[in-house]
């Protein structure tokens, strides 16, 4: 990527030190200045995403097949290491929905202690990781692979929440894979219970219209208490977490290690790995969409050691699996946090709930927690970044297609694999067909005579117009590429009044390079920054408007120089009619 000479931004090529990238954003806030206004936001904050947090870690929970107050563990400690280690100021750490599937398994073939002890050595991976900077290579996973098995993870929670959201009775325990669950859900299809399907609905409905109608209200915890209130004046025969696990405990277990052998460690080796590589990329990616929102960067390497800790600590409590979670973590942004005390907060409120309000749980129905999985899972599966990439070109479809039914119907982790596999053929075969051969060619550019027709007129209003920037991206624009040219952008200064970037030297762009324009588009927008972008072959432009970079929000033109013009022609006009007016003032 290259920029006019005087408009390079400095980059400072000394190693940093250890402690430098594994510094947590707490420290970096408070050295920053922490004052009584900041503590006040993240407060309100942290007890803002609480009350998201609460119903969704026990439905979680129920999810994997364990008891609901493992949730809770995981979102109190979990959350609260994630937060204070971690190396991203907004990101909120418990028990998230991608891991449902894997933990159901594993509990299923290895038990809870096999479980805990999984969880274990995830966390000792994951703080590896962080300490090999293995977080940078997390970033080349392709954006079709993370939107085809986000997706996929989403058809799963549905399909396993449907027995306890039509309130079905399995004549046996209810199969894994999902095509099994469906026949078997199907068959039992008479065994619903009105009762149960009431409830779930009015909670679906709670959820849906207070995100619709009032966005400012915690609209799950809304939905649940009023759900519970109505299962209890009415006295609908349904399953509550009191009639199923006998409530939740007031305070939190001693911490005590699973249970070790080296036969258990080499089974649940397979698990913890899963784990651990789902861990690293739901906790990154949500640190990703926190950077989109706040215009921050986190630091992938020490966010993959915090979340390591987080889950030794949440194994050693009998909790499961801790990552980064989107939804919460967005929240936390949306409430106005100013640092990672928000999510500290966050579980330090769950904590005063199970110590002051723990015997109300028990009144919960199960179909309540249903709806809000049922919720969670629709909302998981990107469905505009599906038809975008089904329609952008038949490699980036082959990918998320290949990814989500992988995903779906045989394993995660097999899905991330052949996708990823996938995107780097897909991507060999691009570059290959960006070769070209040409005759004589010298080994050296020749010098051009100053008369020549191929030597385009110096505009010094590229480099000295001090509201205009243009950069200019060279070479092939992919996946791999993506997170350093979205680093660049995310530098745009406040002052700039318009953007140009140059794709004339750009031969290929991939879906995952086109959602960070995407991303760059819209904080440009929301900036008030006009977004110019020159020299895009018809391929390109194609791509760029599958992934909503078109007009009115961004513009095209076929050079700089030209965009240049237009602004600055603009500019002079808007500065003629001011003066005009001005001007009529007086004589009025």
């Amino acid at each position: 990527m290259t920029t006019p000479a005087d408009k390079r931004i400095p980059v400072d090529f000394a190693e940093p030190s250890f402690a430098e990238l594994f510094t947590p954003k707490l420290i970096t806030v408070l050295r920053e200045g922490y004052g009584l206004t900041a503590l006040k936001s993240d407060l309100v904050a942290g007890l803002t995403v609480a009350i998201v947090a609460l119903p969704l870690s026990m439905a979680i929970a129920i999810a994997c097949g364990v008891t609901p107050d493992r949730g809770l563990y995981t979102a109190i400690v979990g959350g609260f290491l994630i937060s204070m280690l971690g190396g991203s100021r907004f990101q909120i750490g418990g028990p998230a929905g991608a891991f449902i599937v894997l933990v159901a398994t594993t509990v299923q073939q290895h038990g809870i202690d096999g479980l805990l002890l999984a969880t274990l050595i995830s966390g000792i991976f994951l703080v590896i990781a962080g300490f090999l900077r293995l977080g940078t290579y997390i970033k080349f996973i392709p954006y079709p692979v993370t939107v085809g098995f986000t997706a996929g993870i989403g058809i799963i929670i549905f399909t396993s929440q449907l027995k306890d959201f039509l309130g079905l009775t399995l004549s046996g325990p209810e199969p894994g894979p999902i095509l099994d669950k469906l026949e078997v859900l199907a068959a039992a299809v008479p065994t619903a219970s009105p009762a149960a399907l009431l409830l779930a609905v009015v909670t679906v409905a709670i959820i849906v219209l207070a995100k619709r109608w009032r966005p400012g209200w915690p609209g799950m915890l809304m939905a649940v208490v009023i759900a519970s209130l109505l299962a209890l004046a009415i006295g609908l025969p349904v399953e509550t977490i009191g009639s199923r696990f006998g409530g939740i405990p007031r305070t939190l277990p001693m911490p005590s290690l699973p249970s070790l052998s080296l036969e258990k460690i080499q089974d649940v080796l397979p698990s913890a790995l899963a784990f651990a590589l789902l861990g690293a990329i739901e906790s990154l990616l949500s640190a990703v969409v926190a950077d989109g929102m706040t215009g921050r960067r986190h630091r992938s390497n020490c966010e993959l050691a915090a979340q390591g800790t987080a889950n030794i600590f949440a194994s050693l409590f009998g909790g499961v699996p801790a990552t980064g979670t989107i939804a919460r973590t967005a929240t936390n942004v949306r409430a106005g946090a100013r640092g990672p005390i928000a999510g500290m907060a966050h579980s330090v409120f769950l904590l005063l709930f199970m110590l002051l309000a723990a015997p109300l749980a028990a009144y919960i129905p199960l179909p309540a927690l249903a709806g809000v999985l049922v919720v969670v899972a629709w909302n998981m599966i990107e469905k505009h970044a599906f038809a975008a990439l089904i329609r952008s070109s038949r490699g980036d479809a082959l990918v998320l297609l290949a990814t989500f039914l992988l995903t779906v119907f045989r394993d995660l982790t097999e899905g991330i694999v052949v996708g990823f596999a996938l995107g780097a053929m897909l991507f060999i075969n691009r570059m290959a067909k960006t070769i070209t051969v040409e005759y004589q060619t010298p080994l050296i550019d020749p010098d051009v005579a100053d008369s020549s027709r191929e030597r385009v007129p110096y505009d010094p209003s590229l480099v000295t117009d001090p509201d205009i920037v243009v950069y200019r991206i060279s070479g092939a624009f992919f996946f791999g590429a993506a997170s350093t040219v979205g680093a660049v952008l995310d530098r745009i200064a406040d002052q700039r009044k318009a953007l140009i970037l140059d794709f004339s030297a750009v031969p290929v762009l991939d879906s995952t390079a086109a959602n960070t324009i995407a991303g760059a588009a819209r904080k440009a927008h929301q900036a008030g920054v006009e977004l110019f972008i020159t020299g895009t072959s018809p391929a390109i432009r194609r791509t760029l408007f599958t992934h909503g970079v078109r007009p009115p929000q961004t513009r095209f033109g076929r050079t700089p120089e030209s965009a240049v013009r237009h602004l600055q022609a603009r500019s002079a006009d808007s500065t003629k009619d001011a003066g005009e007016t001005r001007e009529s003032d007086l004589r009025s």
